[in-house]
């Protein structure tokens, strides 16, 4: 699994950094970025939560 955060949708809420922060942290300009290439099968349920939990839905997997 893979996933990505689109910058034009985040919002910097920082919800995905706190369900998930193996897997999402700060980027550049305050916007969150996934920082796995690919998400561990132990941390998909986690980054699955962290899609759901996404306000503006900017959480994409590949």
């Amino acid at each position: 699994m893979q996933v990505e955060v689109d910058p034009e949708l985040c919002i910097s809420c920082g919800v995905c950094i706190e369900m998930c922060p193996e897997v999402f942290d700060w980027g550049h300009e305050d916007k969150a970025v996934a920082v796995k290439d690919e998400v561990p099968d132990d941390l998909e349920e986690c980054a699955h939560e962290a899609m759901e939990g996404c306000p503006t839905e900017a959480i994409l997997e590949h």
